[in-house]
C-alpha cells in the first residue's frame, strides 16, 4: 500500500463505504501506465465482446470472461495466501455484483443492438457516477479540476449519445442498458477502494471473480445450449477474460487505491476513444461528426481529472 499520504487514509477511515486515495497530487508515471494499460485493454474489449456474441449466447460470454479471469489470477501467490476477514465479505459480495455479475451481463445484451464504438464511448460516463457516489461517501466534493473534468466529460457523453437516441428502437434500449451498467461500475469502483488498500488488488479481486462466476453460472447453463462453437469467438472470449477481466482490472484497482475512485475512473474516457477508433478500423462502423467531437471532449475531461486533487 502506498504510504506517501498516510494522514489521508487515517482521516478517511471514518467512511464505511469508501476511502480517499493515498496520492492526491497530479498523476505520476505509474499512474499513467495503469491508466493507459487498462484504457487500451478495455477499449479493445468491446471488439472481443462483439466477436464473442456472434456465436456464444451473451450469458455464456459473461460467465466465460469472469471464469477465465479468475483462472488467470489463480497462479499468483497473493490470490490464495491473503485471508479476508469475515466482516469484509459483504463488501466483497457488493463488488462482485456491481463490478462483475450485473454490468457484465448487460454489456453483451446491449451490444446486440449498438456498435462497439458507441458502447465504449458511453462507458466514459463511469467517472460521473463514481464522483457522485464518492462525494456522498466521503462528504466532500472532488477538487476544482476534477469537477471541471467531470462536467466536460458529461458534455462529451451527451454529444456521443445523441446519434444513437436519434436512431430509436433497439439502439436507444442498448444505450439505456449501458448507462445502467455504468452506474453499477460507479458504485463498484468506489466501494472497492478500502478492500484494495487493506488486502491488495489480486487477493480481493480474485474472490470477487469467484463469487461473480457462481452468480452468473445459472444464466450461462441454458445459454450453452443456444450457442455454437467457433474458434474466433472462443479466442475472443479467452483474450477478454485473461486481459479484460483480469490484468486490466488489476491495473484499475492499483490506480484507484492510489488516486481514488473518481480520478481512476477517468481511464474510461481514454477507453471510449480507443473503442471508437477500433470500431471504425476493425469492424468498419459508421463515423459521425458528433462522435468525433465527443471523443475530443472526453480526452480533455480525462486530462482535467488527472490533475492534483485540491479543493
Amino acid at each position: 500500500m502506498d504510504v506517501e499520504n498516510p494522514h489521508v487514509i487515517a482521516s478517511s477511515a471514518r467512511s464505511r463505504m469508501t476511502s480517499e486515495g493515498t496520492h492526491l497530487d497530479a498523476f505520476e508515471g505509474r499512474d499513467w501506465f495503469n491508466l493507459w494499460f487498462a484504457g487500451l485493454v478495455w477499449g479493445a474489449s468491446f471488439i472481443f465482446i462483439k466477436t464473442g456474441i456472434e456465436h456464444f449466447h451473451p450469458s455464456v460470454v459473461t460467465f466465460g470472461r469472469i471464469a477465465i479471469g479468475a483462472l488467470t489470477l489463480s497462479p499468483v501467490p497473493q490470490a490464495r495466501s491473503v485471508r479476508i476477514e469475515r466482516s469484509d465479505w459483504p463488501r466483497v459480495v457488493v463488488v462482485s455484483v456491481t463490478w462483475l455479475a450485473f454490468p457484465m451481463t448487460l454489456f453483451p445484451i446491449a451490444q446486440q443492438s449498438i456498435s462497439t464504438g458507441l458502447t465504449g464511448m458511453l462507458n466514459g460516463s463511469i467517472p460521473l457516477f463514481a464522483a457522485v457516489v464518492s462525494s456522498f461517501a466521503l462528504r466532500r466534493l472532488p477538487g476544482r479540476w476534477q469537477q471541471l473534468g467531470l462536467i466536460v466529460g458529461a458534455l462529451g457523453i451527451v454529444v456521443l449519445g445523441i446519434p444513437a437516441v436519434g436512431d430509436g428502437g433497439s439502439s436507444a434500449r442498448g444505450v439505456i442498458l449501458i448507462i445502467v451498467a455504468c452506474m453499477s461500475y460507479g458504485v463498484a469502483v468506489t466501494v472497492n477502494v478500502p478492500l484494495a488498500q487493506k488486502y491488495g488488488s489480486v487477493a480481493t479481486f480474485r474472490r470477487c471473480q469467484l463469487v461473480a462466476a457462481v452468480l452468473t453460472l445459472p444464466l450461462a447453463i441454458p445459454g450453452f445450449r443456444r450457442s455454437s462453437w467457433n474458434t474466433n469467438s472462443a479466442v475472443a472470449l479467452l483474450v477478454l477474460g485473461a486481459f479484460g477481466t483480469a490484468l486490466a482490472f488489476l491495473a484499475m484497482i492499483n490506480l484507484s487505491k492510489r488516486v481514488g475512485s473518481t480520478r481512476s475512473a477517468a481511464l474510461t474516457y481514454l477507453e471510449a476513444i480507443i473503442a471508437f477508433a477500433l470500431g471504425i478500423a476493425v469492424r468498419h462502423e459508421r463515423l459521425r461528426i458528433l462522435e468525433i467531437i465527443g471523443c475530443v471532449i472526453l480526452f480533455l475531461g480525462a486530462w482535467l481529472v488527472s490533475r492534483a486533487d485540491r479543493v
